[in-house]
């Protein structure tokens, strides 16, 4: 069991893994030396180090073609980054026509060259990752680090850059579609057999991807790397909004929907809310797999009420379950 709060908001190398559960925080450490070390969580402020603010100047200068845009730092396999999913997805329903999402890579694993509070091999990551699943609600099995560990988070990530290039809604789903299979299916797609077979199933050109791969989109990536040192960026995720003004709001970590929100409308206070069908056909058209904690999300449905809202249109053949040790997945059947 979870006894404190914790975040696993994962971080930029060297300071790479600072994404353990803080379960105990010793009496003797004084709060500057928790917020001054960037391995140790702030249970206050829910993140592993805090981003210098001097990065929101350089933000400001971006222009955006809605009023709102969003520059989100993610990677791959940040367990943080799959925990916001939810919040994500339903600002994206109920704002969209006021914000744009501009997704960039923040290289969270190199390879396993070092030893950063207190991981030092995949196998350190298995635990924590069900650790998470359960304080985020999100289905998560810790045991690909045990089984079919990955040597790192840059193929994927760079990947995703080669997505970009042949359509950035695609490359949205990509990333989607990659996350299920290292979170949920324990796939290691740091594999280009596992990255191209996600590439497939979101419709993207698979051989001019890896063109791009091995090609435009390794510098691709390495310009988001140096986009994240500028901005200060050391821990995903992290969210800047920025409005055509210069003035800007940023969310660090994982956080309920209402903070997501309320960055935006402090830019944006004329923004309105979009009223999306919350039918559960309407929900799995527009996203095509869903869990429980994003079904009660979006559909404002209790969360003690989805496991069986969702099994039921399982057993009516509507959706198909994939189940793992730490929750589901739901998923649409689409006919031929």
């Amino acid at each position: 069991m979870i006894k404190s709060k914790l975040l696993c908001t994962l971080f930029l190398f060297p300071s790479l893994y600072s994404c353990m559960a803080q379960t105990n925080i010793n009496n003797n450490m004084t709060t500057d030396s928790v917020k001054n070390n960037p391995l140790i969580c702030d249970p206050v402020e829910g993140i592993c180090g805090i981003p210098d603010n001097t990065s929101l100047q350089k933000i400001s200068t971006q222009k955006a073609k809605k009023p709102v845009k969003l520059i989100y730092f993610t990677d791959p396999i940040c367990s943080s980054c799959w925990g916001i999913e939810p919040q994500l997805r339903k600002l994206k329903l109920e704002y969209g026509n006021h914000i744009e999402v501009d997704y960039h890579m923040g290289g969270l694993l190199p390879d396993w060259s070092y030893n950063s509070g207190g991981i030092s091999k995949p196998s350190d990551v298995a635990h924590h990752w069900d650790e998470v699943s359960i304080y985020y609600d999100m289905p998560i099995d810790g045991d690909v680090w045990l089984e079919d560990p990955l040597y790192s988070s840059y193929p994927p990530s760079i990947a995703f850059k080669a997505a970009q290039l042949q359509s950035n809604e695609k490359a949205i789903l990509f990333m989607r579609e990659m996350r299920e299979m290292v979170f949920l299916q324990k796939k290691n797609i740091s594999k280009w057999e596992q990255i191209s077979m996600a590439a497939e199933k979101t419709g993207l050109d698979v051989n001019k991807l890896k063109t791009d791969f091995e090609g435009q989109a390794k510098n691709l990536f390495e310009e988001d790397l140096k986009l994240a040192r500028a901005y200060n960026v050391r821990g995903f995720p992290t969210l800047f909004f920025l409005n055509g003004e210069g003035k800007t709001e940023v969310v660090y970590g994982s956080k309920p929907y209402t903070l997501y929100e309320n960055s935006l409308l402090k830019l944006f206070p004329q923004a309105e809310k979009s009223v999306y069908n919350q039918d559960w056909k309407a929900l799995f058209t527009n996203y095509h797999s869903l869990t429980a904690k994003e079904f009660s999300e979006l559909s404002n449905t209790p969360r003690v009420k989805c496991e069986n809202v969702l099994d039921e249109l399982v057993v009516k053949g509507y959706l198909k379950k994939h189940t793992t040790k730490n929750g589901s997945i739901w998923t649409l059947i689409t006919s031929n």
